[in-house]
């Protein structure tokens, strides 16, 4: 039997999945780590503590098993995407790296839309002119920290650091590579020209190639630190993405799914770019050669959920640990019980500026609708909602392109029962689980480093990987409820676009 490592190097933390070449997962191991968020719209992660979390997760994953390291196949990682990782020439991280989520390039991207239109470069990118992106954050660095960028050697997604380390090659995946805003989806190459207009060098991007190739061989010093046996190859992987595209089932045309993570994303496997005439969703490269995959993206979709855990919760916190159930469990309990439409409340889940479909940096979450009746329980149904709504805006712009009849739910909050029923009402579909619906991305990894190593013949191998759950229907009263509840959704953003000017604008002041 040989075995497949995959590694999802997400947002909170690093998970190490120890897949047979049957598809069966046999144990997973998790270190999480922190994201250091500040002045109001900065997002960062130190990347050595993404490789100390792949060393102990992989030693701590080993343990749990009885297999020799040595019948490891291969390591495949996916991670966490658009972020950008200065380098020296040695591979050291010469700062912390400015993550996703991180906005504070919004006058590097103003810069690049002087010298080029949004269209012409949404034609070439794939993806808006936008401070989220690697290659805007990049332009920060260098009218910024001039130092930084001078030693700047290349800059690198998050899984392509964790690679370097483990095997001293620099390199990334199409799918990584698309979601730089240096990258041209129409060829799969690296766009001089949005780099001569952007005053970068293209040398500061690494070699890209396709998901399911090897790119190196795990050193010495990394089987040191892993446990792993030196010589085990090592695959590109792809961004968490198209990684997640991959484990849920979506590997040929005509499929979406939901992944619902710290942020939340429908995506569709195609073989042309969605050309969306608000330029609102996005196409990346997909982890399937020559495919593309759209999305549409909620920026802080898990994230709020999490804050609202963190921040309203603390009496289902309590309860969990008298009760035995975790928060989460509590926090279905009391948001089932609450009415569809929150009493009233509704929640703009814009806790660090928003993607699809208002691509505003400046956007802020905000509860509207409060009175003296509202209880803790509404605002924590307004926030699933809130969330719920927002997707299905963007399941509603896709549907002008393609169909979409059913959304495959994947990641941690699909766990929720009450969260998929409101996603169904809230998107208009069905929505089917898999077995393993918290596992997709790292099941992706694994199905592209098993075609990389030559275990797999296709992608069609992800059928060994995906066993269907359950399948939640829409309620047609509740659909109609929350199309209702979105048109007032998009009304109070745009009341509010005027307000979140001013608030950053002031915050700016103050840095």
């Amino acid at each position: 039997m040989r075995y497949i490592l995959a590694h999802d190097l997400g947002t909170s933390g690093n998970k190490a999945t120890l897949y047979s070449e049957e598809g069966a997962m046999l144990a997973s191991a998790t270190v999480a780590y922190a994201m250091h968020c500040f002045n109001g719209s900065w997002a960062e992660q130190d990347p050595e503590e993404w490789w100390q979390a792949v060393c102990d997760s992989t030693r701590a994953l080993l343990a749990k098993v009885s297999i020799d390291p040595a019948d490891i196949a291969v390591v495949a990682l996916s991670g966490q995407m658009m972020g950008c990782t200065p380098v020296d020439i040695n591979g050291r991280a010469l700062r912390p790296s400015l993550l996703y989520c991180d906005q504070r390039a919004t006058r590097e991207a103003e810069a690049l839309l002087s010298r080029i239109s949004m269209e012409e470069f949404y034609g070439i990118c794939g993806h808006r002119v936008s401070a989220s992106y690697a290659l805007e954050k990049l332009m920060w660095l260098r009218d910024n920290e001039p130092k930084v960028f001078r030693q700047t050697h290349m800059t690198l997604c998050a899984k392509d650091y964790v690679n370097y380390r483990l095997t001293g090659v620099f390199a990334t995946d199409h799918s990584d590579a698309s979601g730089t805003n240096a990258f041209d989806v129409n060829d799969f190459s690296w766009s001089e020209h949005v780099l001569a207009l952007a005053d970068i060098d293209v040398c500061m991007f690494p070699k890209a190639v396709n998901a399911a190739t090897l790119i190196g061989e795990i050193t010495d010093a990394a089987a040191r630190a892993t446990g792993l046996v030196a010589g085990t190859p090592v695959a590109a992987g792809a961004g968490d993405g198209s990684a997640a595209g991959v484990g849920a089932g979506s590997v040929r045309p005509g499929s979406a799914y939901l992944c619902l993570g710290s942020s939340a994303w429908i995506g569709l496997t195609v073989e042309k770019p969605i050309v969306d005439a608000g330029m609102s969703t996005m196409n990346w490269a997909h982890a399937v050669p020559g495919y593309l995959h759209p999305t549409g993206t909620t920026q802080t979709a898990g994230s709020s959920f999490k804050w609202m855990a963190e921040q309203i919760c603390a009496v289902e916190a309590l309860l969990g640990k008298t009760s035995g159930k975790s928060v989460y469990a509590q926090i279905d309990e009391v948001v089932a019980a609450v009415p569809p439409g929150a009493r009233g409340v509704l929640f703009l889940p814009y806790l660090l500026g928003e993607r699809t479909p208002w691509w505003n940096p400046d956007a802020r979450g905000a509860f509207i609708g409060m009175n003296l009746a509202s209880t803790r329980a509404d605002m924590m149904r307004a926030v699933m909602e809130g969330v719920a709504m927002s997707l299905g805006l963007i399941a509603d712009i896709f549907r002008a392109h393609v169909p979409i009849d059913k959304l495959t739910a994947i990641g941690g909050g699909a766990r929720s029962a009450v969260w998929r029923q409101i996603l169904a009402d809230a998107c208009g579909c069905p929505v089917q689980t898999l077995t393993s619906r918290a596992e997709a991305t790292s099941m992706g990894a694994a199905v592209i480093g098993g075609v990389a190593c030559g275990l797999f013949k296709d992608f069609e191998a992800v059928n060994r990987f995906v066993v269907a759950d359950e399948t939640v229907q829409p309620c047609a009263e509740r659909v109609s409820l929350y199309r209702a509840r979105r048109a007032l959704m998009e009304r109070a953003y745009h009341g509010l676009v005027d307000v979140y000017a001013e608030l950053a604008e002031a915050c700016r002041r103050t840095l």
